[in-house]
């Protein structure tokens, strides 16, 4: 057997993944899924204008995306009020932003905090890059502002990670509180504010785009509301400094022609998204009155999915396995206790329907 020659960090890691994704589950089961509910996609399709845009891309190709992409950052930049295009940098989506992000400031051994229990994928590249992962639990179903801080400073930590809205429980903070938590932190350290779930959430949970502390990085992305996961785009806005320190290290052709074009697409028809919003905020209301009708506890959400507490970790999971039994597929968070919940994505009215009816079902008999 050859030896391959990694490196010693990628050699002592363990061979796992963040996700196991429904394809691998399908092969593993022989049998598609029914309702595809466990990786907060957008279940409603694309804007018009999107499919448009994609169609009209095909007979280019064979060409590279623009490595600026300055047609989609200027687009970007005036849908968010004009803040100028040195403040932003576009990514394949947030997940290959975070890994440029820990590896712009990660050393072997660095220490960088997060939440226990937060998004997998950050976790992995701070792996991936040698760095020390300290979690803090989370306190009432919410990030630790608090503890996060603190674990910053007893740590000496450069990089801090923060989702608001939370995945994966749904909940947020206030953009006064993610204000003050930014201020507090040294001078030296650079905060994470992944923003994936901006479209969904109350506008007082967003700190204003005037807020711009050079220590803070804000992503966000086209994969949920705009409903482009597939074709992996995303962004990150940030003090002219970091964005030239992205430039340094970043993929330049990650973002293909045809995402490029997509994005440009889906924000010249907010009208679609908006009714995305309103569909997702009658989905939310459709599952708590479920959940509740079902004797389990759904919790408060800005996201387009819906974490319900079900009384524990065995009765997740059990509740997990029923649910793909039936060609369902739903997640749930992986440390303790909020792994006593499970977490389901807000589809169509027909799918919501069509999942009511498997879910009284199942939670009747587990």
């Amino acid at each position: 057997m050859v030896e391959t020659p990694f490196t010693s960090i990628v050699a002592g890691l363990p061979a796992t993944i963040p996700f196991v994704g429904p394809e691998a589950i399908e092969r593993r089961r022989g049998r598609r899924f029914e309702l595809r509910l466990g990786a907060n996609e957008s279940l409603f399709g694309v804007s018009p204008l999107v499919a448009d845009a994609i169609a009209g891309e095909i007979a280019r190709a064979g060409w590279y995306g623009d490595p600026e992409a300055f047609d989609l950052r200027t687009k970007v930049a005036s849908s968010l009020g004009g803040i100028g295009i040195d403040r932003l940098v576009m990514g394949a989506g947030i997940d290959e932003l975070l890994g440029v992000l820990v590896r712009l400031v990660t050393e072997p051994g660095d220490p960088v905090v997060t939440s226990a229990g937060a998004y997998p994928t950050f976790n992995y590249h701070v792996a991936g890059f040698g760095g020390r992962l300290v979690a803090v639990p989370y306190r009432n179903d919410q990030e630790d502002l608090d503890a996060l801080a603190d674990a910053v400073r007893r740590e000496g930590a450069k990089l801090v990670y923060l989702s608001n809205p939370d995945n994966p429980m749904g909940s947020w903070h206030d953009a006064s509180a993610i204000e003050a938590f930014v201020q507090a932190l040294p001078e030296k350290t650079l905060v994470i504010l992944d923003e994936a779930y901006a479209e969904f959430a109350p506008t007082s949970a967003l700190p204003p785009l005037a807020f711009t502390d050079p220590r803070l990085v804000r992503l966000r992305t086209f994969s949920k509301a705009h409903g482009l996961a597939g074709l992996r785009v995303g962004y990150a806005m940030a003090d002219p400094s970091v964005i030239q320190g992205i430039g340094k290290i970043r993929n330049h052709f990650g973002v293909n022609r045809f995402a490029q074009a997509a994005a440009i697409a889906a924000l010249d028809d907010p009208g679609f998204t908006d009714e995305v919003v309103v569909e997702v905020e009658r989905g939310r209301a459709d599952y708590a009155r479920l959940a509740n009708d079902c004797g389990v506890e759904p919790l408060p959400s800005a996201t387009n999915f819906v974490t319900i507490d079900v009384g524990g970790f065995e009765r997740a999971r059990a509740i997990l396995q029923a649910l793909e039994a039936e060609a369902v597929f739903i997640r749930m968070p992986g440390v303790t206790p909020l792994n006593r919940c499970i977490r389901v994505t807000v589809g169509p009215a027909a799918d919501r329907a069509r999942f009511a009816e498997i879910f009284e079902r199942v939670t009747q008999r587990v």
